[in-house]
Protein backbone atom coordinates (compact mmCIF):
# COMPACT_ATOMS: atom_id res chain seq x y z
CA UNK A 1 0.00 0.00 0.00
CA UNK A 2 1.33 3.18 -0.85
CA UNK A 3 1.23 6.41 1.09
CA UNK A 4 -1.22 9.20 0.12
CA UNK A 5 0.46 10.26 -3.35
CA UNK A 6 3.90 11.11 -1.46
CA UNK A 7 7.19 10.77 -3.72
CA UNK A 8 8.61 8.24 -1.14
CA UNK A 9 8.23 5.88 1.57
CA UNK A 10 11.01 7.17 3.25
CA UNK A 11 10.21 10.28 6.17
CA UNK A 12 12.75 12.48 7.98
CA UNK A 13 11.40 12.90 11.21
CA UNK A 14 10.16 16.11 12.52
CA UNK A 15 12.89 17.58 15.35
CA UNK A 16 12.18 20.66 17.00
CA UNK A 17 15.01 23.18 16.69
CA UNK A 18 16.23 21.07 13.54
CA UNK A 19 13.69 20.16 10.65
CA UNK A 20 13.76 23.82 9.56
CA UNK A 21 13.42 24.98 5.75
CA UNK A 22 17.28 24.79 5.87
CA UNK A 23 17.76 21.10 7.25
CA UNK A 24 15.07 20.41 4.57
CA UNK A 25 16.06 22.01 1.67
CA UNK A 26 19.40 20.15 2.46
CA UNK A 27 17.86 16.86 2.39
CA UNK A 28 16.00 17.31 -0.50
CA UNK A 29 18.90 18.31 -2.14
CA UNK A 30 20.32 14.54 -2.11
CA UNK A 31 17.53 13.19 -3.96
CA UNK A 32 13.62 11.77 -2.92
CA UNK A 33 12.42 11.69 0.66
CA UNK A 34 9.38 13.00 2.41
CA UNK A 35 10.12 16.23 4.51
CA UNK A 36 8.35 17.54 7.71
CA UNK A 37 8.48 20.43 9.84
CA UNK A 38 9.38 21.48 13.03
CA UNK A 39 6.89 20.77 15.80
CA UNK A 40 4.39 23.92 15.65
CA UNK A 41 2.76 25.04 18.81
CA UNK A 42 -1.71 25.85 17.87
CA UNK A 43 -2.06 28.18 20.96
CA UNK A 44 1.12 30.05 19.46
CA UNK A 45 -0.52 30.15 15.72
CA UNK A 46 -3.50 31.13 17.27
CA UNK A 47 -1.66 34.26 19.24
CA UNK A 48 0.09 34.83 15.79
CA UNK A 49 3.46 34.63 17.23
CA UNK A 50 5.95 35.62 14.24
CA UNK A 51 7.90 32.44 15.26
CA UNK A 52 5.63 29.82 14.52
CA UNK A 53 4.51 31.84 11.39
CA UNK A 54 7.57 31.28 10.12
CA UNK A 55 7.95 27.74 11.10
CA UNK A 56 4.70 27.17 9.33
CA UNK A 57 5.55 28.88 6.47
CA UNK A 58 6.62 26.54 3.91
CA UNK A 59 5.13 28.22 0.79
CA UNK A 60 8.38 28.76 -0.48
CA UNK A 61 9.55 25.47 -0.81
CA UNK A 62 9.40 23.46 -4.25
CA UNK A 63 8.58 20.28 -2.74
CA UNK A 64 6.05 19.08 -0.52
CA UNK A 65 6.31 19.43 3.42
CA UNK A 66 4.01 17.69 6.13
CA UNK A 67 3.23 20.89 8.82
CA UNK A 68 3.13 18.78 12.43
CA UNK A 69 0.97 20.50 14.94
CA UNK A 70 0.61 20.01 18.56
CA UNK A 71 -2.06 20.91 20.97
CA UNK A 72 -4.64 19.58 22.95
CA UNK A 73 -7.37 21.96 22.67
CA UNK A 74 -9.71 20.79 19.44
CA UNK A 75 -11.12 24.09 18.78
CA UNK A 76 -7.94 25.59 18.58
CA UNK A 77 -7.37 23.13 15.92
CA UNK A 78 -10.37 24.00 13.78
CA UNK A 79 -9.05 27.90 14.03
CA UNK A 80 -5.37 27.07 12.90
CA UNK A 81 -5.84 24.26 10.36
CA UNK A 82 -6.97 26.71 7.67
CA UNK A 83 -4.07 29.20 8.34
CA UNK A 84 -1.62 25.97 7.86
CA UNK A 85 -3.04 25.07 4.78
CA UNK A 86 -2.37 28.74 3.36
CA UNK A 87 0.43 28.57 4.55
CA UNK A 88 1.56 25.56 2.11
CA UNK A 89 1.13 22.61 3.89
CA UNK A 90 0.26 19.25 1.58
CA UNK A 91 -0.61 17.46 4.87
CA UNK A 92 -0.71 17.89 8.56
CA UNK A 93 0.75 15.65 11.46
CA UNK A 94 -0.52 15.96 14.98
CA UNK A 95 2.16 15.20 17.06
CA UNK A 96 0.61 13.02 20.05
CA UNK A 97 3.87 11.19 20.89
CA UNK A 98 6.34 14.37 22.26
CA UNK A 99 7.48 13.11 25.68
CA UNK A 100 8.37 16.74 26.49
CA UNK A 101 7.76 17.63 30.28
CA UNK A 102 6.38 20.71 29.06
CA UNK A 103 4.05 19.71 26.30
CA UNK A 104 2.70 16.99 28.24
CA UNK A 105 1.83 19.19 31.43
CA UNK A 106 -0.05 21.18 28.17
CA UNK A 107 -2.39 18.40 27.86
CA UNK A 108 -0.92 17.53 24.90
CA UNK A 109 1.83 15.33 22.86
CA UNK A 110 2.41 11.56 24.73
CA UNK A 111 -0.28 12.82 27.44
CA UNK A 112 -2.91 12.04 24.68
CA UNK A 113 -2.00 8.72 24.96
CA UNK A 114 -3.72 8.89 28.60
CA UNK A 115 -6.70 11.02 27.37
CA UNK A 116 -7.90 9.04 24.53
CA UNK A 117 -11.44 10.84 24.39
CA UNK A 118 -9.52 14.29 24.10
CA UNK A 119 -7.59 12.51 21.41
CA UNK A 120 -10.30 11.47 19.68
CA UNK A 121 -11.69 15.10 19.84
CA UNK A 122 -8.60 16.52 18.32
CA UNK A 123 -8.54 14.30 15.46
CA UNK A 124 -12.14 14.51 14.67
CA UNK A 125 -12.24 18.20 15.03
CA UNK A 126 -9.20 17.89 12.18
CA UNK A 127 -10.50 15.90 10.11
CA UNK A 128 -13.42 17.46 9.85
CA UNK A 129 -11.90 21.24 9.36
CA UNK A 130 -9.10 20.51 7.01
CA UNK A 131 -9.04 19.91 3.44
CA UNK A 132 -5.65 18.40 3.83
CA UNK A 133 -4.91 14.57 5.05
CA UNK A 134 -4.54 14.23 8.46
CA UNK A 135 -2.13 12.03 9.62
CA UNK A 136 -1.16 10.95 13.80
CA UNK A 137 2.60 10.43 15.05
CA UNK A 138 2.44 8.50 18.91
CA UNK A 139 4.08 6.07 20.72
CA UNK A 140 3.78 2.82 22.21
CA UNK A 141 2.19 4.23 25.05
CA UNK A 142 2.93 5.73 28.51
CA UNK A 143 5.02 3.50 30.14
CA UNK A 144 4.82 -0.25 29.73
CA UNK A 145 2.14 -0.70 32.44
CA UNK A 146 -0.29 1.00 30.03
CA UNK A 147 1.23 -0.18 26.37
CA UNK A 148 -1.97 0.84 24.30
CA UNK A 149 -0.76 1.73 20.74
CA UNK A 150 -3.03 -0.92 19.00
CA UNK A 151 -5.97 0.75 20.69
CA UNK A 152 -4.92 4.53 20.11
CA UNK A 153 -4.17 3.55 16.25
CA UNK A 154 -7.67 1.72 15.72
CA UNK A 155 -9.24 4.88 17.64
CA UNK A 156 -7.09 6.92 14.61
CA UNK A 157 -8.34 5.35 11.87
CA UNK A 158 -12.21 5.61 13.26
CA UNK A 159 -11.68 9.06 13.19
CA UNK A 160 -10.48 9.10 9.52
CA UNK A 161 -7.13 9.58 9.82
CA UNK A 162 -5.14 8.94 7.01
CA UNK A 163 -2.11 7.37 7.97
CA UNK A 164 0.09 7.26 11.40
CA UNK A 165 3.29 7.35 12.26
CA UNK A 166 4.18 4.59 15.42
CA UNK A 167 7.55 5.11 17.22
CA UNK A 168 8.47 1.96 19.11
CA UNK A 169 9.25 3.46 22.80
CA UNK A 170 7.13 4.74 25.07
CA UNK A 171 6.49 7.98 27.18
CA UNK A 172 8.52 6.56 29.47
CA UNK A 173 11.21 5.62 28.11
CA UNK A 174 12.34 9.19 26.00
CA UNK A 175 14.66 8.01 23.72
CA UNK A 176 16.82 5.61 25.96
CA UNK A 177 16.47 1.88 25.18
CA UNK A 178 15.69 -0.53 22.05
CA UNK A 179 12.76 0.85 19.86
CA UNK A 180 9.94 -1.98 20.43
CA UNK A 181 9.57 -2.70 16.29
CA UNK A 182 7.14 -5.79 17.68
CA UNK A 183 3.97 -3.22 19.09
CA UNK A 184 4.38 -1.31 15.34
CA UNK A 185 3.74 -5.09 13.91
CA UNK A 186 1.18 -5.52 16.03
CA UNK A 187 -0.71 -1.70 15.02
CA UNK A 188 0.34 -2.59 11.08
CA UNK A 189 -1.91 -5.96 11.60
CA UNK A 190 -4.52 -3.98 13.43
CA UNK A 191 -5.59 -1.56 10.78
CA UNK A 192 -5.90 -0.82 7.33
CA UNK A 193 -4.54 2.69 7.13
CA UNK A 194 -1.03 3.06 6.02
CA UNK A 195 1.80 2.54 9.08
CA UNK A 196 5.18 4.21 9.19
CA UNK A 197 7.41 3.09 11.37
CA UNK A 198 10.03 5.11 13.62
CA UNK A 199 12.49 4.00 16.18
CA UNK A 200 16.05 2.77 15.81
CA UNK A 201 16.37 3.33 11.57
CA UNK A 202 20.11 3.83 11.27
CA UNK A 203 21.16 2.50 7.67
CA UNK A 204 19.55 1.71 3.72
CA UNK A 205 19.59 -2.14 6.08
CA UNK A 206 18.01 -1.35 9.28
CA UNK A 207 15.39 0.36 7.45
CA UNK A 208 14.78 -2.97 4.96
CA UNK A 209 15.07 -4.90 7.99
CA UNK A 210 11.83 -2.76 10.10
CA UNK A 211 9.86 -2.75 6.75
CA UNK A 212 10.01 -6.55 6.90
CA UNK A 213 9.81 -7.38 10.33
CA UNK A 214 6.62 -5.21 10.96
CA UNK A 215 4.91 -4.80 7.44
CA UNK A 216 5.08 -1.47 7.92
CA UNK A 217 4.20 0.65 4.31
CA UNK A 218 7.02 3.46 5.08
CA UNK A 219 9.91 4.37 7.97
CA UNK A 220 10.40 7.89 9.34
CA UNK A 221 14.08 8.64 10.14
CA UNK A 222 15.15 10.74 13.00
CA UNK A 223 18.84 11.03 14.86
CA UNK A 224 20.15 9.26 12.75
CA UNK A 225 19.82 11.75 9.94
CA UNK A 226 21.44 14.39 12.15
CA UNK A 227 25.22 15.60 10.33
CA UNK A 228 23.86 12.71 7.76
CA UNK A 229 21.16 14.82 5.53
CA UNK A 230 22.16 11.89 2.66
CA UNK A 231 20.89 9.38 4.40
CA UNK A 232 17.29 9.60 3.86
CA UNK A 233 17.92 9.74 -0.08
CA UNK A 234 20.34 6.98 0.21
CA UNK A 235 17.71 4.47 2.60
CA UNK A 236 15.10 5.51 -0.29
CA UNK A 237 17.57 4.61 -3.23
CA UNK A 238 18.07 1.26 -1.50
CA UNK A 239 14.65 0.40 -0.79
CA UNK A 240 13.42 1.16 -4.06
CA UNK A 241 16.30 0.33 -6.21
CA UNK A 242 18.49 -2.01 -4.42
CA UNK A 243 20.97 1.06 -4.78
CA UNK A 244 23.96 0.14 -1.83
CA UNK A 245 25.43 3.34 -0.39
CA UNK A 246 28.35 4.38 -1.04
CA UNK A 247 30.90 5.55 1.48
CA UNK A 248 30.45 9.07 2.30
CA UNK A 249 33.90 11.38 1.44
CA UNK A 250 35.23 13.63 3.37
CA UNK A 251 34.57 16.62 0.41
CA UNK A 252 30.53 15.80 0.50
CA UNK A 253 30.51 16.10 3.97
CA UNK A 254 32.56 19.48 3.76
CA UNK A 255 30.73 20.90 1.29
CA UNK A 256 27.05 19.74 3.64
CA UNK A 257 28.12 21.02 6.22
CA UNK A 258 28.89 24.60 4.42
CA UNK A 259 25.75 24.39 2.33
CA UNK A 260 24.26 23.97 5.93
CA UNK A 261 25.48 27.32 6.94
CA UNK A 262 24.52 28.70 4.21
CA UNK A 263 21.05 28.06 4.45
CA UNK A 264 21.02 29.10 8.19
CA UNK A 265 22.34 32.62 7.11
CA UNK A 266 19.87 32.64 4.37
CA UNK A 267 17.05 31.85 6.87
CA UNK A 268 18.16 33.06 10.17
CA UNK A 269 20.65 35.86 9.52
CA UNK A 270 24.21 35.83 10.65
CA UNK A 271 24.01 36.32 14.31
CA UNK A 272 21.62 33.65 15.05
CA UNK A 273 23.38 30.87 12.55
CA UNK A 274 26.47 31.12 13.91
CA UNK A 275 25.19 29.75 17.21
CA UNK A 276 23.13 27.33 15.77
CA UNK A 277 25.38 25.88 13.40
CA UNK A 278 27.66 24.70 16.57
CA UNK A 279 25.72 21.74 16.79
CA UNK A 280 25.66 20.76 13.41
CA UNK A 281 29.19 21.06 13.57
CA UNK A 282 29.35 18.71 16.34
CA UNK A 283 27.19 16.39 13.99
CA UNK A 284 28.67 16.17 10.80
CA UNK A 285 31.81 15.69 12.13
CA UNK A 286 31.10 12.58 14.99
CA UNK A 287 32.48 9.92 12.87
CA UNK A 288 35.67 11.48 11.90
CA UNK A 289 39.64 11.53 13.63
CA UNK A 290 40.06 14.86 15.66
CA UNK A 291 36.32 15.42 15.65
CA UNK A 292 36.64 16.60 19.41
CA UNK A 293 39.42 19.39 19.16
CA UNK A 294 37.56 20.82 16.01
CA UNK A 295 34.38 21.45 18.27
CA UNK A 296 36.05 22.51 20.71
CA UNK A 297 37.76 25.27 18.62
CA UNK A 298 34.77 26.05 16.51
CA UNK A 299 32.32 26.62 19.87
CA UNK A 300 34.68 29.17 20.66
CA UNK A 301 34.62 31.36 17.31
CA UNK A 302 32.19 34.33 17.58
CA UNK A 303 32.73 35.32 13.54
CA UNK A 304 31.91 33.87 10.28
CA UNK A 305 35.16 34.51 8.73
CA UNK A 306 37.21 32.16 11.27
CA UNK A 307 34.62 29.79 11.43
CA UNK A 308 35.01 29.06 7.61
CA UNK A 309 39.01 29.02 8.38
CA UNK A 310 38.71 26.64 11.12
CA UNK A 311 36.06 24.06 9.15
CA UNK A 312 38.77 24.74 6.28
CA UNK A 313 41.53 23.63 8.51
CA UNK A 314 40.06 20.58 9.89
CA UNK A 315 38.77 19.04 6.85
CA UNK A 316 42.01 19.72 4.62
CA UNK A 317 44.09 17.91 7.23
CA UNK A 318 41.17 15.04 6.79
CA UNK A 319 42.32 14.98 3.32
CA UNK A 320 46.14 14.98 3.95
CA UNK A 321 45.88 11.65 6.23
CA UNK A 322 43.93 9.83 4.04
Amino acid sequence: MGILNFDSRVFLAPMAGITDRPMRRLVKSFGQGQVVSEMVAINAIQRKNPKSYKIADVREEEYPVIVQLVGGESELFAEVIPLIEELGACSIDINMGCPVKKIVNNNSGSYLMKDIKRAEEIIRTAVKTSKLPISIKFRKGWDNNHVNAVEFAKMCEANGASYITVHGRTRSDFYSGEADWKIIREVKQAVKIPVIGNGDITSPQTARKMLEETGADGVMIGRSALGAPWLISQIHEYLEEGKEETIVQTETIKKALLTHIKELIDYYGERLALGISRKYVCWYCKNCRDARRFRENYVKIDNFEDAYAEIDRYFDNLQKER
